[in-house]
């Protein structure tokens, strides 16, 4: 955003002209929210602050009883021509009496400290006092680019992101404390491979289909084959027409649907799983080494992760997809800088594989540079056997579509909608019996 902001500059849009344009798009937004409620707007120094005093002049042109608390005088060229245009009385941040709207325009992107214990303490006070709390851009606070939070920051109804939304909106733990994301059209194209992960479009098999045409999983189990079950299970789930779990030693009950196989037979499958319950011994490293000489491409998680973490790539095939979560991620690429964003996308790069960096916030990348955000899934996901579950839909999407990227996305995305209709206190396993219901949802 601070990029594409310059490049506005540097072709003549004017400083101060995009605050009244980014004011103006926020007090629509806070204007269709709240209607006439009487609204507090705390101004901050910079530019931020700039946005706050533009939204309290248009808020009371429409009749709101609008009233501006200022954290000291303003220090950009913009954001004091803003306050020039305000001639009405400004109060102290600390003690301004609260409203039913609060309005956060204290700091914006670009903050590198958190507020002082005090303000933080007023603000959060502020908030709690009102009906309805609205931040512009971020809660001051947050770091923009990392999600961290640098002070005490409260819970906002709404935040209001100007131009694009910002690593922070979508990265915990910053995103838990913004009920609503509403992104404020400032007129500046804003061109970039990084997405809040949306639902995705699917496709119902087409009349001609047939089990082979839909896409063959084979699903490579090792020494525990509660987990592998899940994965063939989620699998047999995901669109693919056909799922052969292989297995040498004795199997569950499973769905009579799913074929299994004592041979490592890889024969036509259009997308292979090798890691849940796979073990971590010579003979599980063997298995693995099959899979990636066999040449096809292959979802990787949990003992395969841990494998090539200990062993490294070599030269054998890199998945096609890795699923790891904070652990093994950083026993996979190590210290990596950045944002999880940042962190994600250097790993996607330097293993060629599209990584899904799991967690409360799970980061899709692709060696490209493409990136997708999923923010916002069930807490009731922190439990055994869901990570098995995503690897079996990551690789029956796989299998439907063998574009490794779009399987990634469309499995995170079905994976989490499966856990919000499965409600409170499921277990894995009741992520099955949910994810047609959320695929059928998509066509």
């Amino acid at each position: 955003m601070r990029a594409a902001e310059q490049a506005a500059f540097d072709t003549g849009v004017d400083d101060y002209g995009l605050m009244e344009t980014a004011g103006a798009a926020a007090a629509e937004i806070i204007w269709r929210a709240g209607h006439k409620r009487d609204a507090l707007i705390l101004c901050g120094p910079g530019n931020n602050g700039g946005d706050g005093f533009v939204i309290a002049r248009l808020l009371r042109d429409r009749g709101v009883a609008v009233r501006i608390a200022a954290l000291g005088d303003s220090r950009t060229v913009s954001s004091q021509r803003a306050r020039s245009a305000w001639d009405g009385p400004v109060e102290d941040v600390m003690t301004a009496a609260p409203a039913g709207q609060l309005v956060d325009a204290l700091f914006g992107t670009g903050l590198t400290r958190g507020l002082d214990e005090a303000v933080a303490a007023r603000l959060c006070h502020l908030s709690e006092a009102a009906t309805t709390s609205h931040a512009i851009d971020l809660p001051s606070g947050v770091d923009s680019d990392s999600g961290a939070l640098l002070s005490a920051v409260p819970h906002f109804d709404v935040c209001i992101a100007l131009g694009a939304y910002k690593p922070a909106h979508l990265l915990q733990p910053a995103a838990a404390y913004m009920g609503r994301l509403a992104l404020a059209d400032i007129g500046i194209a804003m061109p970039t491979e990084v997405h809040h992960l949306g639902a995705p479009a699917l496709c119902a098999p087409g009349a001609n289909a047939h089990k082979y045409t839909r896409g063959l999983v084979a699903v490579v189990a090792g020494e525990m084959v509660g987990a592998t079950c899940l994965s063939a299970e989620a699998a047999a789930r995901s669109g693919a027409g056909y799922v052969r779990l292989i297995a040498d030693v004795a199997v569950p009950v499973l769905s009579h649907a799913i074929v299994r196989s004592a041979s490592l037979d890889l024969d036509r499958a259009k997308a292979v799983l090798v890691g849940p319950g796979l073990g971590r011994d010579d003979a599980a490293w063997d298995r693995l080494v099959a899979v990636a000489k066999a040449g096809g491409p292959f979802v990787a998680d949990a003992d395969a992760l841990r494998l090539f973490a200990e062993k490294g790539f070599g030269d054998l095939t890199r998945p096609a997809i890795m699923t790891p979560h904070e652990g093994e991620f950083s026993r996979l690429f190590g210290d990596l800088r950045g944002s999880k964003i940042d962190r994600a996308l250097a790993a996607a790069r330097s293993s060629g594989s599209v990584v899904v960096y799991k967690g409360a916030d799970s980061v899709i990348a692709a060696p490209d540079g493409r990136a997708a955000v999923a923010s916002g899934a069930s807490p009731w996901l922190s439990t055994a056997g869901t990570g098995d579950v995503l690897a079996g839909l990551a690789a029956g999407r796989l299998a439907v579509t063998g574009d490794p990227f779009r399987a990634a996305c469309e499995a995170v995305w079905l994976h989490g909608d499966a856990a919000r209709r499965a409600g409170p206190a499921f277990v894995a396993d009741d992520l099955l019996a949910t994810l047609p219901a959320a695929i059928a949802a998509r066509l």
